[in-house]
C-alpha cells in the first residue's frame, strides 16, 4: 500500500484509543465500540486515497496491516 495511513489523524485516534483501552488485542479492540467506530473511519480515508475495499481480500489485507501497526508501535 502506498499511503502511509499511520499518519492519518483516524489512525491516530484509532492508536490512542486502543492503547488508553488497556485492550491487548489490536483484533478485539476492532471489533466493537470505538475501535470499530475509528478502523470505519480511516477505511473511509482510504477509498478516498483511492483505495478499493469493498473487495473482502483487500479489506482483510487492510485489515491486517492496521492491526500489525497498532501492535508494533
Amino acid at each position: 500500500m502506498s499511503w502511509d495511513f499511520a499518519e492519518d489523524a483516524a489512525f491516530m485516534a484509532l492508536y490512542d484509543a486502543f492503547k488508553e483501552s488497556g485492550e491487548t488485542s489490536a483484533m478485539e479492540f476492532l471489533a466493537h465500540g470505538e475501535g470499530a467506530f475509528h478502523f470505519q473511519e480511516l477505511t473511509q480515508n482510504a477509498a478516498g486515497e483511492g483505495f478499493d475495499l469493498s473487495d473482502s481480500t483487500n479489506l482483510e489485507a487492510f485489515q491486517q496491516e492496521v492491526i500489525d501497526s497498532l501492535e508494533s508501535l
